[in-house]
């Protein structure tokens, strides 16, 4: 069954908080549908799809979006700054003031931000 090869996939999507998550298995696949709150959890769903082998031929999935404002939220982990975010969720180490204008009203010293804190990431 597909739905048990997918387990881990469908365990994230409930960790990422994908709404309306319905899934069945159609003509040989497994047909996915949800909600993201943001792109970034559609996205990580979606690095997730792609690490198993022979998704393509397995796997279809609608997951829409429902907040495009900004590309998502994210909490702070250790060893984390504004740099390290900037470079693996704009693509640029130098975009942290993009992340931080984003936060104008939480982070005021980029070189400050705390473990646990929650911060918005903005669109690429």
């Amino acid at each position: 069954m597909l739905t048990d090869k997918y387990r881990p996939l469908l365990d994230l999507a409930n960790k990422l908080h994908i709404g309306n998550i319905n899934t069945a298995e159609e003509n040989g696949k497994l047909v996915i549908k949800g909600t993201a709150t943001y792109q970034l959890e559609k996205d990580a769903l979606w690095d997730q799809i792609k690490s198993f082998s022979g998704w393509e031929n397995e796997v279809a999935a609608d997951i829409q979006v429902a907040n495009n404002d900004i590309y998502g939220e994210y909490k702070v982990q250790s060893g984390d700054t504004l740099s390290k975010i900037a470079r693996k969720y704009l693509g640029n180490a130098n975009k942290y003031m993009d992340i931080v204008k984003t936060n104008s009203g939480t982070i005021t010293d980029p070189d400050k931000i705390s473990v646990g804190q929650t911060i918005k990431i903005p669109n690429k």
